[in-house]
């Protein structure tokens, strides 16, 4: 028997939780919580401590469950950083990513937390975070950085370290990492880069046009040191067979993204025994042809992108029913209000966050992600 939890919110005094949950009667759980700082007049550190406090409010509620994964949205990385890390003083207990994405609430900062039950957790000394059950292995990691001179050298090296992260797991590239999350400084003069140093490598890890890519946001973001112009984070699984993974295209509505010069995958599902994971790519307003549509108009664009994330929901057996979870990036802080209307009107009962957040083409306003969990039972593999 599968509880397929519609979303909780949890109101506090100055901040509140939206939380989804996955859970089998037997096997491992999974949730997904949006906390948001409900009073912006707090100072940052105020804002900080009811953002934790809430969290761990709800944390308990969850017995048996632990954080695999945390990202913090915040409004001045450059001045919010260190203070972060200071309160939160959780040192390895998950995988952890920081980044400059202003929600658009007018709070200060935002947090999306993954959580699993009955696993099995641990730092690896490569900077890895493990979370094992049964034959599996999810490796998540999170704000990986470094100062080369430029945002292409910047990108291979963080691939190429990643790689070889991996490969002392006894996993690749091509055949375990699921997804990735590549946040970019000054997108518009910096992605180029990005694209060509992904390019590359993926050339050298047998990740072509013939083979697969992975399934990626690009999407602006800003990191505390101005001399950092990529920041990735990423998800792998070890156990996992080639068999199980699928990719996700919706040709009616999409195109491949090799045609305009960049490799990833439109979206992944891997099916386990017991559900289906489907991971959605940073979607915008596109067509089958990679052209932009409904330039200067966010609510068609919205409109439209909702439809190219259905077609690819669909493709993966699923519908927007089974998302536990929405992130909302938007170029134009002020188109802010009309697209949270139109959000919340259709997804009342989905945790989202609206960040602010460059799309990677000037053409986008907006852009949105999700992660789906659909219940199945395939004797063919292991359960998760």
């Amino acid at each position: 028997m599968i509880i397929f939890a519609a979303m909780k919110k949890i109101e506090f005094d100055k901040a509140c939780v939206e939380l989804t949950a996955f859970k089998p009667a037997n096997g491992v759980g999974e949730y997904h919580m949006m906390v948001h700082v409900t009073d912006a007049t707090l100072t940052y550190e105020e804002q900080v401590e009811a953002l934790l406090d809430a969290y761990s409010a709800v944390l308990q509620q969850l017995p048996g469950a632990v954080t695999v994964f945390k990202r913090y949205f915040m409004s001045d990385a450059a001045n919010q950083l260190d203070m972060l890390l200071a309160i939160t003083t959780e040192g390895t207990d998950c995988a952890l990513s920081m980044v400059q994405q202003a929600p658009l609430d007018g709070s200060k900062i935002a947090l999306w937390a993954y959580l699993m039950s009955d696993v099995h957790v641990r730092a690896l000394s490569n900077g890895l975070f493990e979370a094992k059950h049964g034959a599996y292995r999810h490796l998540w990691t999170g704000s990986n950085n470094n100062h080369a001179a430029t945002s292409e050298y910047q990108m291979r090296l963080l691939l190429n370290e990643y790689v070889m992260n991996l490969i002392e797991e006894g996993c690749t590239l091509a055949d375990n990492c699921m997804r990735t999350w590549i946040f970019v400084q000054n997108i518009d003069n910096n992605y180029a880069g990005v694209v060509k140093a992904r390019n590359e490598v993926f050339m050298t890890q047998n990740l072509t046009s013939e083979t697969h890519f992975i399934a990626s946001t690009g999407i602006g973001g800003r990191m505390a040191d101005p001399k950092t112009l990529v920041q990735m984070d990423a998800y792998a699984v070890d156990g996992i067979t080639q068999e199980q993974i699928h990719y996700l295209y919706a040709r009616t509505h999409l195109n491949p993204t090799y045609e305009y010069g960049v490799s990833f995958e439109r979206g992944t599902y891997i099916d386990y025994g017991d559900r289906r994971h489907v991971l959605i790519s940073g979607t915008a307003s596109i067509n089958n042809k990679g052209e932009i549509m409904y330039r200067g108009d966010v609510r068609q664009q919205t409109r439209r992108l909702w439809e190219n994330v259905e077609m690819l929901l669909a493709e993966a057996g699923c519908t927007f029913d089974e998302a536990l979870q929405m992130i909302v990036y938007l170029r134009d802080i002020s188109d802010y209000s009309v697209v949270k209307t139109l959000f919340d009107e259709r997804f009342p009962d989905k945790p989202k966050v609206f960040v602010s957040a460059p799309v990677c083409r000037s053409g986008w306003l907006v852009e949105m992600e999700c992660i789906a969990v659909k219940a199945q039972t395939d004797e063919r593999f292991a359960a998760l």
